[in-house]
């Protein structure tokens, strides 16, 4: 495969804060890649320095092979969707989405059916007319990511597009922007601190804290075989019982369970048992949450059926040994 990007050792810092701390990355051509972690952890200032909006303070930036981390934003063959959709209010939907072709000096008539077709693409074609004030928040970001496609950029780059979305609009546009991907083959580049966003979308996940990159894998994997325990606890729902040794390393850590590994254990069976107060019940439409203490930690799993247990219960907990994963204390 061809590789449509490249950053080694990429260093940003803004005074003594290392926002971006020698970062090492690869995407192929073709490829979604999401970074995915906490606010202040460096992805935006990544996309930023992939994009031309910031400069590197060292380090390497290529895009299809050649370098560009000197160069000005339009001199790199990127696009960005930002989070605000960043439309410009007085101008219609087909002028907004022409004014990076023209701006890249593509003929006038050129650029009519290449608009047409992109917003046919991102099922906008009967709103050519209409002003970005005209429409819903879903429908402008539909505008910017056609706006940002058209220009047919190496690498596509998402700066939390979704987040001032309310749900169903996120949802609707998570799908309309995978179906795209797979229908049109395009590179992008993904930023957001939604692990759900970042599980549906990607075909890798570089999960990102203090300004390096934890681990990066495909989604099956960062969830399955977190790297640290931070991935452990920032992707996905997570329970941590602290023991005060393990037999096989040796250390005092912490055993990490899913929630969806638990369960309660009547009698005899499971690999692991241990014994907990019901401290509280939540309903969540369909199932119920129950949280528990412990000696070792407060955890908390689900259940389908109603517990016939209450408060302050004791009830046993199990889990299988494989479904676990122990860190030892640093």
């Amino acid at each position: 495969m061809v590789r449509a990007l490249r950053l080694e050792r990429v260093v940003k810092r803004y005074g003594n804060h290392a926002a971006v701390d020698e970062i090492d990355l690869l995407v192929e051509q073709g490829e979604f890649l999401t970074l995915l972690g906490p606010s202040g952890c460096g992805k935006t200032t990544t996309l930023r320095l992939i994009g031309g909006m910031d400069r590197p303070d060292s380090g390497v930036i290529e895009i299809m092979g050649r370098r560009v981390d000197r160069l000005p934003s339009y001199k790199r063959d990127t696009a960005t969707v930002f989070q605000s959709g960043a439309l410009f209010p007085h101008l219609t939907v087909a002028e907004n989405v022409a004014y990076g072709l023209k701006m890249r000096g593509v003929s006038a008539g050129e650029i009519g059916p290449r608009v047409n077709r992109i917003l046919d693409i991102v099922r906008m074609g009967g709103f050519s007319e209409r002003y970005p004030a005209e429409m819903s928040g879903g429908q402008r970001q539909r505008v910017a990511l056609a706006r940002a496609m058209v220009v047919e950029p190496s690498i596509l780059l998402f700066d939390e597009p979704m987040s001032a979305l309310d749900l169903k609009l996120r949802l609707e546009l998570r799908t309309e922007i995978r179906r795209l991907h797979q229908e049109l083959g395009y590179t992008a580049v993904f930023v957001t601190h939604d692990q759900s966003e970042a599980m549906a979308l990607s075909d890798r996940i570089a999960v990102m804290n203090k300004g390096k990159i934890e681990q990066i894998g495909p989604p099956i994997e960062i969830f399955e075989k977190p790297a640290s325990e931070f991935v452990y606890t920032f992707v996905g729902e997570s329970c941590s019982l602290e023991l005060p040794h393990q037999a096989a390393i040796g250390a005092r850590g912490r055993l990490f369970i899913r929630p969806s590994n638990l369960g309660l254990v009547n009698g005899a069976g499971a690999e692991n048992v241990l014994m907990a107060r019901v401290a509280s019940i939540e309903y969540l439409g369909g199932i119920y949450r129950i949280h528990a203490e412990t000696d070792h930690g407060t955890i908390f799993f689900d259940s389908a059926k109603a517990p016939t247990v209450g408060p302050d219960h004791m009830i046993k907990i199990g889990w299988k040994s494989a479904d676990a994963t122990y860190f030892p204390l640093s």
